[in-house]
């Protein structure tokens, strides 16, 4: 079955693992997903991630990173962009999630990163989602 949205696939797992108080969660794999968890793991929201291979198809698996009784970093996910209704935004009006306390991920030129990077690029793109 072919995923029309691998990102929002990626979104509604995450969710589903830190709703249950999973320690890990496995996806397919993909560029586009690596960069985003590269994104996650260093702004702090994930411990680590590693790609893998069940015969001939790539998954990662993503360890949370776990606060105090066992409450997860992660509160909660969202989707902005879609395949079908893409947000652009220039740097100037990139938006600051739950009053900064979260983080937007866009997609720009020079790569996905952060919003607070891309205003400090001064580089607008196209948001892909909320985490906070």
């Amino acid at each position: 079955m072919a995923i029309t949205d691998p990102i929002a696939d990626m979104l509604s797992r995450i969710k589903n693992a830190v709703s249950i108080n999973a320690e890990t969660v496995e996806l397919p794999s993909s560029k586009l997903k690596v960069k985003i968890l590269e994104v996650f793991k260093k702004e702090g929201y994930i411990d680590n991630f590693e790609e893998f291979s069940k015969g001939n198809k790539k998954f990662l698996k993503i360890v949370f990173k776990i606060r105090s009784k066992n409450k997860n970093v992660i509160k909660n996910l969202k989707r902005v962009s879609s395949p079908g209704r893409h947000i652009y935004v220039g740097y100037e009006n990139l938006p600051k999630v739950q009053s900064g306390f979260g983080t937007a991920i866009v997609s720009t030129s020079k790569g996905i990163m952060t919003d607070k990077e891309a205003r400090q690029n001064k580089i607008g793109g196209e948001v892909l989602l909320y985490i906070w």
